[in-house]
């Protein structure tokens, strides 16, 4: 008899049970050998779907696909997850077993119960450990059957000792037995077989074997004569020998230098219009060659920063195929428990399409990375393990929001002790990561460019005026504008929330003057077509008046004569800065800091408490000047802002959770003796809890999003929208549907749960399989406004 894991859709072909495991051990032994684990990841896939070897799944499976008016069971009601981890619980977590032993059934055990949700709580707050109740006491027919034909079909039971034997070896050769590598363990493990079940199973669905992909190291050697090639045509250029390319030169040096230290967390403190995306892909290239890195990955806080990047990094290295932006999830995950039933239906596929970052050059957001580590649904965790053996770059890193300072601080510890990951912050504005609770382990004199002083005075483009000694209203704003736009010539307004915004925009354009208006309510796409035109406005000293929210301020490369940017973080001025006279092209010219009257920040803590420290410095430097090296921007000024602000938000740093009143650091990472959850569990059951691991990581994941309101992705009909929507509706393969889910990240826009819930009522969507995809009607997308809540968008002219 053939034990079925999976039948094709397309032709009714079955993948065994046994070449199942196989595959997916094969998988997962290649994952987990980037951490010298190999064996204690393949033991998760060997063991993962022991459970279909009962009959009940068989029969469930036959009479869903071949006569489903016959079947006797719903869809996911039978659990195939469970066995494997019970097996592999009940053969090394007895009396008799060593701590080793204990430990590898636990953190491989989790990992396997889990493989279509999230990690179990080996303790909750409800004084319960979800982990063991899954374990031991969930009813599990035919489980000895199935674990019979298991060793007569994929490894004999004295094999399968052998093979655990292995990788308890591994596991003792790596383990601290400190519960926050515990905790990041596990989830690599998890990774690893999230990974190889769904790449394993895609294959099967494809009719096709995993091509070889080209040799990184080969890439990198191109990607950096191709860089050099570049560089050397400034050295040539009539303008080389200027002191300030002179000094791009040198900074462009030291990182090329730095790349032969061993990987670490450094910080590269290009000032704006230093050539800082250049010096860091130069130090990531020899860096990754020097030490065989697999892929070199950028995270950046706002999506703007990676259309940006990616082009200009696309153009360089002249290759498209190798580089990945990941903006958003495009589909949506639900927590689908036991739902791999071996029918390979539509919906099913979208999440077998590759999206495991595993191309040597990706684009990712902070928001993306974190999901990685913290948050729910295994698309996430699934990448994780493509992050060792990597060069992680972190562009504007000090837009991490607060409540995530030390789960970040964490994550890259991780990545750089355990991982073999080499790190570089790159940013103006170096927050004071080390200087915290859960500190970042940077390197010492780990700051690649010297002197840091000296480039930062050489590399002053513009001089901060205070306005603050008034309030300002978008009245009195657009009076001053309309009154000044000829000695303005042209303006970039930065405020603080998308209400004022979208008035003040209206208000300039009721004054006739030539006002453009950016928004995250707009897609990728659209917002590439703005920010050209803006661009070739300012190139031909078009007046111009650009009014945004501070999506604008990192990393996007438009030059203003003149900023007016609303109170907020110091290093949100310094960044609005960065987008005056951004290339030096007159002599210093001004950044006006106002105090607006009408925007509410009491949502918004950090950027309220950013607001008020910056007051503070305000003042203080009117009187002593000289304590800033007589620079509002200068290292010294910054550093105290963010000594200032973490000790303020100290309370905020380590992710609190109203729900359960605990933090996410208490939940993953604290020690035994410290989880009081653990105390309560002996005195309700007047047993003490018998596992090595005490982590609540499902409890966790559920609470945590990076942005403190959910958002969704929608679909636009912006563009190429309707045609990506079209195909994303037809029934091509999944490797089709891959590269189209990276072309649709282009045209869709993440809109807030309740703004969702409105266009939902209003009829303003139509909703793909069961609510995985949701795409915006023609009429509620706006060529001025993106997303158009009132349902009045013009659409004529939005072909590009």
């Amino acid at each position: 008899m053939a034990f079925i894991a999976h039948i094709r859709e397309v032709d009714k072909q079955i993948q065994t049970v046994k070449e199942h495991l196989h595959g997916v051990k094969d998988f997962a032994e290649s994952f987990g050998d980037k951490l010298n684990i190999k064996h204690v990841a393949g033991l998760a896939g060997l063991l993962h779907d022991v459970g279909k070897y009962t009959d009940r799944f068989q029969k469930y499976i036959f009479y869903a696909v071949f006569e489903p008016e016959q079947s006797e069971f719903k869809r996911g009601e039978v659990d195939h997850a469970t066995a494997g981890g019970r097996l592999l619980f009940f053969m090394y977590h007895n009396k008799s077993n060593t701590p080793l032993e204990k430990l590898l059934a636990e953190i491989v055990g989790n990992a396997i119960i889990s493989h279509h949700s999230n990690l179990h709580d080996y303790i909750s707050s409800k004084n319960e450990s979800d982990f063991l109740k899954r374990i031991n006491d969930k009813d599990l027919c035919e489980y000895g059957l199935s674990v019979e034909r298991f060793f007569e079909e994929v490894i004999t039971k004295e094999a399968f000792i052998q093979y655990v034997s292995a990788a308890l070896k591994e596991l003792e050769q790596i383990i601290e037995y400190s519960p926050n590598q515990s905790f990041f363990l596990t989830k690599f493990i998890f990774s690893c077989l999230v990974d190889a079940d769904r790449t394993d199973t895609r294959l099967f669905e494809e009719r096709s074997i995993e091509k070889d992909s080209y040799p990184h190291h080969l890439l990198f050697q191109t990607y950096y004569q191709k860089l050099l090639n570049r560089l050397a045509t400034f050295k040539n250029s009539p303008t080389a020998n200027q002191p300030i390319n002179r000094l791009r030169h040198k900074m462009s040096e030291q990182s090329d230098f730095f790349a032969e230290k061993p990987s670490g967390i450094y910080t590269l403190s290009i000032p704006t219009g230093g050539g800082k995306t250049l010096a860091s892909l130069r130090y990531a290239l020899k860096h990754a060659q020097r030490y065989n890195k697999h892929r070199i990955i950028y995270i950046v806080p706002f999506t703007t920063i990676i259309e940006q990047n990616a082009e200009e990094i696309r153009n360089l290295l002249e290759d498209d195929e190798n580089i990945l932006e990941h903006h958003s999830n495009v589909i949506e995950e639900e927590n689908d428990d036991e739902q791999d039933d071996g029918l390979l239906a539509k919906k099913q596929k979208w999440k077998l399409a590759r999206d495991n970052w595993d191309s040597p050059i990706i684009f990712t957001t902070m928001v993306q990375f974190l999901n990685v580590f913290y948050a729910k649904g295994n698309r996430n965790t699934r990448r994780l393990h493509n992050l060792s053996h990597a060069v992680l770059i972190f562009d504007e890193v000090q837009k991490i929001p607060s409540k995530c300072i030390s789960l970040f601080n964490e994550a890259l510890n991780f990545l750089k002790k355990d991982m073999y990951s080499s790190i570089l912050l790159c940013t103006a504005t170096q927050p004071a990561l080390e200087n915290v609770p859960h500190s970042l382990l940077k390197d010492r004199d780990g700051e690649i460019i010297s002197d840091l002083s000296t480039v930062t005075e050489a590399f002053k483009r513009v001089e901060i005026i205070d306005k603050t000694e008034q309030t300002y209203t978008n009245e009195m704003l657009a009076s001053w504008i309309t009154s000044d736009i000829e000695q303005l010539g042209n303006a970039l307004i930065i405020l603080n929330t998308k209400a004022v915004v979208k008035d003040l925009y209206e208000r300039l354009k009721e004054e006739g003057l030539p006002a453009y208006h950016l928004s995250t309510s707009m897609c990728a796409a659209h917002r590439k077509k703005q920010l050209k035109e803006i661009r070739e406005m300012l190139d031909n000293n078009t007046p111009i008046i650009c009014v945004t929210t501070q999506l604008i301020e990192a990393g996007v490369d438009v030059s203003f004569k003149c900023v007016i940017r609303s109170m907020a973080g110091l290093d949100s001025i310094a960044q609005a800065a960065g987008r005056c006279n951004r290339h030096g092209e007159n002599e210093l010219q001004e950044v006006y800091v106002i105090d607006h009257a009408e925007e509410n920040l009491s949502p918004l803590k950090e950027m309220k408490e950013g607001k008020q420290i910056t007051k503070n410095i305000l003042a203080m430097y009117k009187n002593k000047a000289d304590m800033y090296d007589y620079n509002l921007l200068s290292p010294t000024a910054m550093r105290e802002y963010f000594l200032q602000y973490f000790q303020n938000m100290d309370s905020n740093l380590n992710y609190y959770i109203p729900e359960v009143d605990k933090d996410m650091t208490m939940l993953l990472l604290a020690d035994r003796k410290e989880n009081e959850y653990v105390t309560h569990y002996r005195k309700k059951n007047n047993t003490v809890l018998p596992l090595l691991l005490t982590g609540s990581y499902k409890t966790a994941a559920e609470h945590f999003q990076v942005i403190d309101q959910t958002t969704v992705s929608i679909l636009v009909p912006y563009g190429e929208g309707k045609e990506i929507i079209a195909h994303l509706n037809s029934d091509n393969w999944t490797k089709d549907l891959s590269l189209l889910l990276k072309k649709a990240q282009h045209h869709s826009v993440n809109v807030y749960e309740r703004e969702l819930a409105h266009l939902k009522k209003e009829d303003a969507l139509v909703i793909h399989l069961d609510g995985a995809i949701y795409e915006l009607k023609e009429n509620w997308y706006s060529n001025e406004y993106g997303v158009d809540f009132m349902g009045e968008g013009e659409m004529s002219d939005l072909i590009v």
